[in-house]
């Protein structure tokens, strides 16, 4: 019987919309508006729904983390030398699969709101005879997650919040499981995904798009684990675990209200204009769905959206 993938063991590193010179305060005006910028867009995002056989809680309960929580819970944070954001290529890529790799960067930068650039490939060659194999099940040759780790971590730039490697080949983290999407570490700052099962950009428009999005569901919540912010087990959030890539195409794009929160609380920054940021991103990739889905809450903090019961939130909420 096939076992579940997972999509990533739980990890850690993060993101900040500027440099900061200390940790943002976990109580006080700031801490109160992103709670009401929370109350005022709750509305619009659902609860997430029964969990079905298969699907990543079913095989791994997990409680979640309100916005409380992590503001107790000492997250990792940007600091002033430590704040870039890397996006690493991993050996060969197609040329879309290279633009999907320099997309990925210019959204995690819109998300999160670090700079982020896309860092020299390395090539993966001379892997150790116990750091690949090949699986009959999924029939793919595939690499371990932990040989790639250490070699991201070997080339982790100085002022580097995170290092994100992105791979065309199929990955696996220990025998026990057939593949995962993607891997990070608790405390390294590197974590690694693989494009392997995400489609065939080169084939075409609606292809591309596809990749596009799955990429950048997986990307950002790799991410997300970096900035010590757990799977979401309360809201249909990007930050949901997953099991399969069924279940990453049920997940919408966006934080829930509470890991939205944690994000801006994190980077010091305004949720308007993140969500700003992010719909202008898919405008400019004439995908309307996905920008859709950032002006609903752009409108719901105007007061406008439908569905919206709550006072709007000021316009000066978090800084930037």
């Amino acid at each position: 019987m096939r076992k579940p993938a997972a999509l990533l063991l739980l990890a850690l590193a993060g993101a900040g919309c500027r440099q900061v010179s200390d940790r943002p305060a976990t109580r006080g005006p700031e801490v109160e508006r992103l709670r009401a910028t929370m109350e005022t867009v709750r509305p619009l995002y659902p609860l997430m729904g029964p969990v079905m056989f298969g699907d990543w809680l079913s095989f791994y309960p997990e409680k979640g983390q309100t916005f409380a929580q992590y503001l107790a819970s000492s997250p990792n944070v940007p600091d002033r030398k430590r704040r870039i954001l890397y996006v690493r290529p991993l050996g060969e890529f197609t040329p879309a699969q290279t633009r999907i790799v320099e997309l990925t960067a210019e959204y995690l930068e819109q998300f999160y709101g670090l700079p982020a650039r896309v860092a020299p490939s390395l090539p993966v060659t001379g892997i150790p005879a116990g750091s690949h194999r090949f699986n009959k099940t999924t029939g793919t040759e595939q690499i371990q997650t932990g040989y790639l780790l250490d070699l991201l971590k070997d080339y982790l730039p100085d002022d580097a919040f995170a290092e994100i490697g992105l791979i065309a080949t199929d990955l696996y983290p220990d025998e026990k499981m057939n593949f995962v999407f993607g891997q990070a570490t608790l405390r390294d700052r590197v974590g690694v995904w693989s494009l392997h099962w995400l489609g065939e950009p080169d084939k075409g428009r609606k292809d591309f798009d596809e990749t596009l999005v799955w990429t950048l569901k997986i990307a950002s919540h790799e991410t997300g684990h970096m900035f010590s912010i757990p799977h979401c087990a309360k809201y249909q959030c990007v930050m949901d675990g997953s099991n399969s890539l069924y279940e990453v195409d049920r997940h919408p794009l966006d934080t829930c209200p509470e890991c939205m929160a944690k994000i801006c609380w994190a980077t010091r920054s305004d949720p308007r204009r993140r969500f700003e940021r992010l719909a202008a991103f898919f405008a400019r990739q004439g995908l309307p769905a996905a920008r859709l889905s950032f002006e609903r809450p752009l409108k719901a903090l105007d007061g406008s959206a439908p569905g919206s019961n709550a006072k709007p939130a000021s316009r000066t909420a978090g800084q930037v």
